[in-house]
This record gives C-alpha cells, structure tokens and sequence, in this order.
C-alpha cells in the first residue's frame, strides 16, 4: 500500500492532517483528513489502476500544498515505543502473536487519526518494542494507550517511551507514571 501524508497547523496551532492512500491489489485510492487524533473524513474511489493513481497523488499533492499542507520530515518528528515486558529472554509465539496484533492495531488507529506510522518491532532480551514515528508525542501516547487497552493487548506489561527523532538515546518515560525507572530499548 502507498500511502502520503501530509500536515498543517490552523491559526490556533491545531495539528490537521491529510492522507491519501492506494491499495494495489483492491485498486482503491482512499482519502483521509482530520485534525490529528481524532477520527479522519474520508472517501474512497474504486478501480484506480496504478497510472491513475499516480495522477491522483500527484492532484493529492499540488491541492494540500496549496491549503498549506506539507510533509513534516523524519528529523523533524518523534520515536513513540509501545514496549511489553515478555516471559523469556527471545520471545515464545504467544509473543509473536502480541507483536502481529499491536502492530496491526497501532497501524490501523494512527493512520485514520493522523498519528503516524507503525515503522518497525524488535525483540530485545525479554522485550517487544515497536516503533512509531509521530508528529505529536502526547496525541500518539494517548492513542496508543486507548488502543492497546481496547484490543485487550496485555496493557498491564506495557511501558511507553519517547525520544526525538534526532536523539534516539535520549528516551523518556511517558508511562506508567510517575516513571519508577528509566525507558530502556534493551
């Protein structure tokens, strides 16, 4: 799936959002807009082949720049861990299991909510962590714990952290608070 999201701040410093996406396989372009953190707008067109949906990118683009949407670059955004505390040092398949299912509810709730994306997990001796790149460290902290809970994901073995994206090793705890201990990748 291609996906383009794009960022705007109103007048009152409100964070918006506008995606497009295109799903090869279906041949569907979606679009999604909203403020970040609540649920998007969206619309979907059937039967795009891939050349359309290029021009519809292309469209995407040139009428978000001109309402004052941009990309927000990498550097420019945060690292959001979701970390679970595991049974044994690498992980069993009921770890693998939780890995699949969060990675696919974080997926899901920040892209319709502008939240960010799910860019990768790792297993780390008896921890899974899954990194999010979001624009707005408090919006994807909130979410994740909305989400998580909602999916009955083991919230009760979940440690979140955060780093800017420039400055991987300078984590911070963002829950369970108060912070008994420091964030940890490993």
């Amino acid at each position: 799936m291609s996906i383009t999201m794009m960022y705007h701040r109103d007048g009152k410093g409100v964070l918006h959002f506008r995606e497009a996406m295109y799903d090869a396989e279906s041949e569907e372009f979606m679009l999604n807009q909203g403020r970040v953190g609540n649920m998007g707008t969206s619309s979907a067109t059937a039967g795009v082949d891939e050349a359309a949906a290029e021009k519809k990118f292309a469209a995407f683009a040139a009428k978000s720049a001109e309402l004052g949407y941009a990309e927000i670059p990498a550097e420019e955004q945060h690292w959001v861990v979701a970390q679970y505390a595991l049974k044994s040092a690498e992980g069993t398949d009921r770890d693998r299991y939780l890995e699949y299912k969060a990675r696919t509810a974080l997926a899901s709730y920040f892209s319709w909510r502008g939240l960010g994306t799910v860019e990768e997990s790792e297993f780390a001796p008896g921890k899974l962590n899954i990194f999010c790149l979001v624009p707005d460290v408090p919006k994807a902290v909130k979410g994740m714990l909305v989400v998580l809970r909602e999916a009955n994901l083991d919230f009760t073995k979940l440690g979140i952290g955060s780093a800017p994206f420039a400055e991987p090793g300078n984590w911070k705890r963002r829950h369970p608070l108060p912070a008994k201990a420091p964030f940890v990748l490993d």
